[in-house]
């Protein structure tokens, strides 16, 4: 009987013991997974599916759906709040409630946010615990009437400066202000809001609906470095309106000064004297590669953009048939005969011309063969001397450039062409039109590789592109690159090296001079004693037929010899001739 009842003891205990220990593995079972049900709360919280977060929470009486969707979505939203972790410390039980005591880390706009929370996991009326929710599961401080507000800090934006440290852009105030207004609007370009689209796109980079962005120009080029850093703040404001707590603080950055090359004197010299031109200065110091000055004309005031116009303003500026907002520096234009420097230059590179050559012909017309028809090569200056290189350019013989691109061939002047960039992006800091020798891949008949050597044809070259072009034949025929952003110390930089022989250029260059210094020159009268320049006039026709009258383009190309002051011009006006132009740039010089 004894052992009967021992046996009967221990069985017992084992049987409690077994209860015992299935419950306790139960709950923890339960408590682990409450533990991943946590966890997956978190999860749907990354992944902002607000609709199945609400499904594993129960919600006190005063507290419906949409309040609950709207406000997590806000907040975390507001504050972008991403990659959002939670680790478990622990998990107690008290009076049926399980307490689940976590640390969260996330980052937002203003910088990382770490915290300890404790979520409360209650029982529904179908038995299955569910988060009891609060606003202070979103953070500690905040209870259902508080608010958890963004403060956004403007980034002070960059200033545009020229070489000398002179303000072209800066920020005053709330607004934007140019100070030198119309006479450097197309390089500075200007900032306005930004819209709907640029939003859309720049998003992730920190700009907001009231922001603004950079459209033209410098403004626009360099607005990742000028536009710097908002700063934010996220803190919690009780329903009194006063902060009580600071969630997360990043301090704003101010946007870089953005320094060019610019020499604003000279180039408020330049538009002063141009202004009521349809026309373009580019200035280089053809050593280094610096553009000194950059003007287009007519002219438009960017604070126009900022402080506002009314409607006939706009209307005023967007239909002048002068077309003020038009930035002609960067587009391309027919260069007539000042691009003659250019084919002798691939000429005499390529051996298929020499300064010695001669082309026999008389009057001002000439023509190939009668396969033209009626058409025939017309110049506009008679002279008694050779028909070679030296005296083309002095007199600006259209003739002799004609039937030198036909001595060099179209396959060969081309590729000289390509040589230089042409049909090629050539790196500038503003976007420029690509210079083309034709409207299609190749030059498609000989009359129009005869119209090409003169610079008529389907010629069409950037003027930033002809700058450096032109500093071959000042560069023992090595090409700069040109450059706007100022930089301290910087090494010459080369955008074609051997564009032409040694010996092409100078022969080229000692022509151009002689342009200028003989009396019959067509640059004679930019002649300023005590300098050397070498120079070239051209005069582009722009029409569809000899017999149209149509438009003209006034260029003047020149640059110094002197190694010690040494700049480059390539200047254009519409409808005007060069003596127009030159009687400009003498005054640089004077």
């Amino acid at each position: 009987m004894k052992k009967k009842a021992i046996i009967i003891t221990i069985s017992v205990i084992v049987v409690v013991a077994i209860i015992v220990g299935t419950f306790m593995i139960l709950n923890n079972k339960k408590s682990e997974n409450l533990d991943e049900k946590l966890k997956q709360y978190f999860a749907y919280l990354n992944e902002q599916n607000y609709e199945a977060m609400y499904d594993m929470v129960i919600l006190n009486d005063n507290i419906s759906k949409d309040y609950y969707l709207s406000r997590n979505k806000n907040i975390y939203e507001g504050i972008d709040a991403k990659n959002i972790q939670i680790e478990i410390k622990s998990i107690k039980k008290n009076k049926g409630i399980e307490k689940i005591a976590y640390n969260t880390k996330m980052e937002t706009s203003a910088g990382s946010i770490e915290f300890d929370n404790t979520a409360e996991f209650i029982k529904d009326e179908n038995n299955e615990y569910k988060i009891n929710w609060s606003s202070n599961l979103i953070f500690p401080e905040l209870n259902n009437e508080y608010k958890v507000r963004v403060e956004k800090i403007p980034a002070s934006r960059g200033k545009i400066l020229d070489r000398n440290g002179k303000i072209l852009a800066e920020k005053e105030d709330i607004n934007r202000s140019y100070p030198y207004k119309e006479i450097a609007s197309h390089i500075t370009g200007y900032v306005q809001s930004i819209t709907d689209e640029e939003l859309e796109s720049l998003k992730d980079k920190g700009y907001t609906s009231s922001s603004q962005i950079g459209k033209t120009g410098i403004e626009n080029a360099y607005e990742d470095r000028l536009k710097g850093e908002e700063g934010v703040r996220i803190y919690i404001e009780n329903d009194a309106g006063q902060e009580i707590s600071v969630l997360a603080a990043k301090e704003g950055k101010r946007g870089e000064d953005i320094k060019l090359t610019i020499d604003i004197d000279l180039q408020t010299k330049l538009y002063e004297k141009s202004k009521d031109s349809e026309g373009f200065f580019v200035v280089m110091n053809h050593k280094t590669g610096e553009i000194l000055a950059l003007v287009s004309t007519p002219s438009y005031d960017a604070n126009k953009f900022i402080t506002g116009m009314t409607n006939e303003e706009w209307d005023a500026l967007a239909n002048n048939e002068a077309k003020p907002l038009y930035t002609r520096f960067t587009e391309k234009w027919c260069p007539g005969s000042t691009f003659k420097p250019v084919t002798a230059g691939i000429g005499l590179t390529s051996g298929k011309l020499s300064a010695d050559d001669e082309f026999y012909y008389t009057g001002l017309s000439w023509q190939k063969n009668e396969g033209w028809g009626d058409y025939k090569i017309t110049t506009l200056t008679e002279y008694s001397g050779k028909k070679n290189l030296k005296n083309a350019i002095i007199y600006s013989d259209n003739i002799y450039f004609a039937q030198a691109a036909l001595k060099i061939g179209e396959e060969t002047f081309t590729s000289g062409l390509d040589k230089i960039k042409f049909n090629e992006d050539i790196g500038f800091e503003l976007g420029l039109a690509k210079s083309q020798y034709s409207n299609s891949e190749t030059i498609t008949s000989e009359s129009i590789l005869a119209d090409s050597g003169y610079g008529q044809g389907q010629i069409l070259v950037n003027p930033i592109h002809m700058a450096s072009i032109y500093s071959a034949f000042a560069n023992d025929g090595n090409m700069i690159k040109p450059y706007l952003v100022y930089k301290e110390n910087k090494q010459a930089e080369y955008l074609v090296e051997n564009a032409f022989s040694k010996e092409a250029a100078n022969t080229v260059k000692e022509a151009l001079v002689e342009a200028v210094e003989n009396p019959n020159g067509t640059g004679h009268d930019v002649k300023v004693n005590g300098i050397t320049i070498a120079g070239k006039t051209g005069t582009a026709e722009l029409k569809e037929s000899k017999e149209d009258n149509g438009d003209t383009l006034g260029w003047f190309n020149c640059f110094t010899t002197d190694n010690n002051n040494p700049l480059l011009i390539v200047s254009m006006a519409k409808n005007k001739k060069s003596t127009y132009l030159k009687a400009i740039i003498k005054t640089l010089f004077e």
